[in-house]
């Protein structure tokens, strides 16, 4: 991992040179819950402005960080990092709790992370998160090892929208994905199982072959449904 971070510095001074302001790495690589195989790498880029010339010189970097099977860094400048706080609410959130600055200034511990959103992106975030995955395992329910993929693939995202949903309910945060699970059953009474059995999976604890998906995919989506009634019942 860190070879790889090495390398994308580099690539980046080399095309962007003194427009970069910043380089941030955040999520789980940042909070020590990074999982090869599963967990991407994900990276903030912030420069002193942006306009095309600048997509056009980190086009090929970013071609090849996602050929790396990582996400295309999130390239912002200083100012659009200052003024989007209260629209991005869930993930400047997660920047801020867990981030480690690679390069440049820290452009993330002083921001103030506005809420005015924040009940409703959740909910819709999760809502958006579950159609979705509905969608896509209506594909898959006909080869297994696909779907349980999908679902090892899914499960991170969803620890992070629950530790949200958490946050809202004024739950202590925690960081790691079985904690998380462990307070969303405490907290919205969620059958903990489903979540546990695809942690163990993407952890290679089990082998793929002992997860039997189609009846899995059932409990996971119930247990899902209830966050979001927990969030939905929020005040508004």
């Amino acid at each position: 991992m860190e070879d790889l971070l090495n390398q994308l510095l580099e690539k980046l001074n080399k095309t962007l040179g003194d427009r970069i302001v910043s380089v941030v790495l955040y999520g789980s690589a940042a909070s020590g819950d990074h999982h090869e195989g599963f967990s991407d790498l994900n990276v903030l880029c912030v420069l002193n402005e942006i306009t095309v010339p600048e997509l056009e010189r980190s086009e090929p970097v970013f071609r090849w960080w996602r050929e790396k099977r990582n996400p295309s860094p999130l390239l912002l400048s200083e100012r659009e990092l200052a003024t989007s706080t209260d629209c991005f609410a869930i993930e400047f959130h997660d920047i801020q709790a867990h981030h480690r600055i690679l390069q440049g200034k820290d452009v993330v511990s002083a921001l103030v992370v506005e809420d005015t959103f924040y009940r409703a992106q959740v909910e819709h975030d999760l809502r958006a998160k579950l159609l979705r995955l509905r969608q896509k395992a209506s594909g898959a329910l006909g080869d297994r090892d696909v779907l349980r993929h999908l679902l090892a693939d899914s499960v991170s995202t969803f620890c992070v929208l629950f530790r949200h949903a958490l946050i809202l309910h004024g739950a202590p945060e925690k960081i790691r994905k079985r904690d998380i699970i462990e307070q969303a059953r405490e907290t919205f009474g969620i059958d903990p199982q489903p979540f546990t059995q695809l942690l163990d999976l993407r952890e290679q604890r089990i082998k793929a072959k002992e997860l039997e998906p189609v009846g899995l995919l059932d409990s996971y989506l119930k247990q899902i449904d209830i966050v979001i009634n927990a969030v939905d019942r929020l005040e508004k």
